[in-house]
């Protein structure tokens, strides 16, 4: 009787909370006293200006993965991100016979801790600042196309190197507004990652590809990093003798949670969204782009799974990859299904109709208008120029060639001055650079390589000609009638490029002796050179042209939506947002009604025994004998796993904490539900919905599947 009366409840929560209006808007920790005064009418109970000071608490304790975001829970360096993110460092670790993927793992001491993925990285922002002026303030309006490209590029460039001067910290130039703005951040660079604790997959992926952005979710995507520093308290890479970074802020996890209608905010650090994007952006996306991504990434999974079996070793070595791949195919099946839903197309006419409307009504908005009139025409004329390229990229994907080619820049960059050098060449990036050519030997097999370069290359052969580079067929030989299977087969046995040290060792190579190598991927690197430089070039021509005319757009956009009263936020850009709102389920159409919360019975109603749905038998004895603890939440009478609210988020915010009133942490964002995916585009309150896992599951997990109370009592837990 509890359970229908707990339902019932859940409803008329439901119910309530769907009147409510989702608060949209990823907003720049700077923006936030802009909007005080909705913060505390929806609920905030800390001063809503402590948010805007990075260095303060909460946003203190709030980190980047680069890729991911993540928090400080402990005074030791502990930080908790979504299982999800740390799972390329789990798989990494592990073998077909060690495989820490399926049977978790847990570091009782310090000692026992493993090193993060190479490459892995913790970034703490401490400071941010505008530097527009310092950007654009002396670059003249006449200057556009690649010569606009370069003097930007050139500018930040010198600004990041001014402020790296520092030993340790990593710092960006980051554009806002489409160009209109743009602002330096500093970043310690914590670079001896460790993994703490991975609950199995069974926990952690449990529901696998299968429940990925769907409702309900019953998911444990969390684990643990530390982070760690050198004996004088600065960044170092692993030795031994580092100890645990001491972060000046750090969160204290809720073991009391949160209920329905409760008030809830994101930090972390969002990818990248198309809010403002222009309808002719959106067209060519919509009609061309997402669906030819949906064909190619259907068969490239299929591949990956003939060529790497069940239980092998190259399995293991792709499990990342095929977890990346199935969550982007569903997440662009959901995009093509929900601007369908949301009549996205339609949408963004009306509001450029609109748009344009307010703008003929001053004739002092004359050259804003051809701005966006000129924009519409490059992104027309560019259409043609990304289909071409999207096929050239795919065909020219292996692995070890683009090993070769990037070592074959490096040869060239390095004859020039350190500031002249192409980014991602300059000295500051050799460390990044090893990192990435010692990454290659566990997620990398020779079989599985060639398979997906025979696919790429048939697809590529299918295209018409105008979608074909010529120097790519004569370099290769491809021919429409030939097997390529027995063509490819002379790179893989004939390169050196898959022992780790020689791609080492090559690091020190000069232009002319990768020219006379015999290494048949590195011969095709030099053959292709030429073209992808042309190509690139070509790219920052039309890169300078949008410079010139996006601040023009989204000025226009800024004081149209001020005069209705609105702050605009910058598209997501991988830099530090703030999104908040209140625990909400929902009804995203007719007859489907979402829960806020999902509980541990769920997972057993769930369970098959067979991935992914294989529970821990431990687990499922505890759930069938309700054993609870103090993690219990009255109003659905068990253990919260998941919930969802209405935050605004995207791809990046992945391990965000997700903080209550107080900046507590109450759990972790790690998913959004297929009605929502669309929201990189277009926000709709009515189906925008994040997935979190709560923190009383997450400690749920730890203190009775897991033991982890080593972790436990390292926290602060908040009662």
């Amino acid at each position: 009787m509890q359970k229908i009366r707990t339902f019932t409840l859940a409803m008329a929560l439901i119910a309530s909370a769907s009147s409510a209006i989702a608060k949209e808007g990823m907003f720049t920790p700077e923006q936030l006293p802009l909007i005080k005064n909705d913060l505390a009418k929806t609920g905030l109970k800390i001063s809503p200006d402590s948010l805007s000071n990075l260095t303060d608490f909460p946003m203190g304790a709030v980190v980047s993965l680069g890729g991911c975001s993540a928090s400080f829970v402990s005074p030791k360096g502990l930080v908790v991100t979504n299982h999800h993110c740390a799972r390329g460092s789990v798989q990494f670790n592990s073998t077909a016979e060690n495989n820490y993927l399926e049977d978790g793992f847990l570091a009782k001491t310090l000692e026992e801790e493993l090193p993060a993925a190479p490459g892995s990285r913790i970034y703490v922002t401490e400071a941010f600042s505008d530097v527009t002026e310092q950007v654009l303030g002396d670059i003249p309006a006449s200057l556009v196309g690649k010569a606009r490209f370069d003097a930007i590029t050139d500018k930040r460039k010198a600004i990041v190197s001014e402020c790296e001067k520092e030993a340790g910290y990593r710092c960006s130039v980051s554009a806002f507004f489409e160009g209109k703005e743009y602002k330096l951040i500093k970043q310690l660079e914590i670079r001896d990652v460790r993994i703490a604790y991975a609950p199995a997959d069974s926990i952690g992926k449990y529901g696998g590809d299968i429940d990925n952005w769907m409702w309900p979710r019953h998911t444990g995507d969390f684990a643990f990093y530390r982070a760690y520093v050198g004996p004088d308290g600065k960044p170092a890479d692993y030795s031994e003798d580092n100890k645990p970074y001491r972060p000046e802020h750090f969160l204290k996890v809720s073991a009391k949670g949160v209920d329905a209608g409760d008030f809830v905010m994101v930090a972390g650090y969002p990818g990248s969204t198309n809010r403002y994007a222009l309808l002719s952006r959106v067209e060519h996306v919509f009609n061309w782009l997402y669906p030819t991504y949906i064909d190619l990434i259907s068969e490239w999974i299929a591949v990956i799974e003939q060529a790497a079996p069940e239980g092998s070793d190259a399995r293991v070595k792709y499990e990342s990859s095929l977890a990346g791949l199935n969550n982007f195919l569903k997440n662009t099946k959901g995009q093509l299904e929900g601007a369908k839903r949301v009549g996205l197309v339609e949408r963004r006419k009306a509001r450029e109709a609109a748009l344009n409307e307010w703008l003929s009504k001053s004739e002092s908005r004359t050259a804003t208008a051809q701005s966006i009139e000129q924009l519409n025409t490059l992104a027309k004329e560019s259409a043609q120029a990304d289909k071409q390229e999207f096929w050239y990229d795919f065909a020219t994907r292996p692995q070890l060639l683009g090993v070769a080619q990037r070592l074959y820049r490096l040869a060239i960059e390095r004859e020039k001055p350190d500031a002249a050098r192409e980014i991602g060449y300059q000295q500051r990036d050799m460390t990044r650079f090893e990192e990435s050519l010692k990454r290659i030997d566990r997620r990398y097999d020779p079989q599985v390589d060639r398979a997906l370069w025979a696919m790429y290359l048939s697809r590529y052969l299918q295209e018409p000609e105008a979608n074909r580079v010529e120097v790519l067929d004569k370099a290769l030989n491809l021919d429409e009638t030939q097997a390529l299977g027995p063509q490819l087969n002379r790179f893989y046995e004939g390169t050196s490029l898959n022992d780790v040290e020689t791609r080492l060792a090559l690091m020190q190579a000069s232009k002319e002796e990768l020219e006379k190598s015999d290494d048949p991927f590195m011969q095709l690197a030099v053959a292709l050179f030429d073209e992808s430089i042309q190509r690139e070039n070509e790219a920052k021509e039309r890169a300078g042209l949008l410079a010139a005319l996006q601040p023009d757009y989204m000025s226009a956009i800024i004081d149209w939506q001020k005069e209705n009263g609105q702050v605009v936020y910058p598209d997501a850009n991988s830099t530090l947002r703030v999104t908040y709102g209140n625990v909400m389920g929902g009804s995203p159409k007719d007859g489907l009604i979402y829960e806020p919360f999902t509980r541990l019975e769920g997972i057993t109603e769930k369970d098959t025994g067979t991935a992914p749905f294989n529970s821990p038998g431990k687990q499922l004895e505890l759930i069938e004998t309700e054993k609870y603890g103090p993690y219990k939440l009255e109003s659905i009478d068990s253990v919260p796993v998941n919930f969802l609210s209405d935050l605004d988020v995207t791809g990046g915010n992945s391990g965000s904490a997700t903080l209550n009133a107080q900046a507590e942490l109450v759990g972790l964002l790690f998913d959004g539900t297929f009605e929502s995916v669309n929201s990189d585009w277009d926000f709709d309150p009515k189906t925008t919905r994040s997935i979190h896992v709560d923190s009383r599951y997450m400690l749920w997990v730890m203190e009775y599947v897991d033991g982890a109370n080593n972790l436990i009592d390292e926290m602060s837990i908040s009662q």
